[in-house]
């Protein structure tokens, strides 16, 4: 990514505090997709289960690594565990666009896209 693309897209992270976490979804259990890009290369995507525990707090889950997410107002707390081992941990910018969830770990220059499908039932 050049510096300006790279540029606007922290700008378009780092400008959505305010609202944030308006989208969030319903607490429930959602099919999603995890998506996974790492440096220049292109996304690498997969499924994914998501509990949305409350409009602050989801775990997204990919066999036996889960994602734990704690939303603030303009940061998501993120805690990688394999089983009961932590194996990463950091903070990014994040937003809620529709039912997709995005957010930047700018000290790997990896960013995650979270897209959540509607429940049974059109929930």
């Amino acid at each position: 990514m050049g510096a300006r693309r790279r540029l606007a897209a922290l700008t378009l992270l780092a400008g959505v505090a305010g609202a944030a976490h308006a989208d969030a979804p319903a607490p429930g259990r959602y099919a999603a997709q995890l998506c996974v890009a790492v440096g220049e290369a292109p996304p690498d995507c997969g499924p994914a289960r998501v509990d949305v525990i409350g409009a602050r707090k989801l775990a997204v889950r990919i066999a036996d690594l889960a994602y734990h997410l704690e939303l603030a107002s303009s940061q998501v707390d993120v805690v990688l565990m394999h089983g009961t081992m932590q194996i990463d941990g950091f903070f990014a910018s994040y937003e809620w666009e529709g039912r997709t969830l995005r957010f930047l770990d700018l000290d790997k220059r990896t960013r995650y896209s979270v897209q959540l499908m509607p429940r049974a039932g059109g929930h």
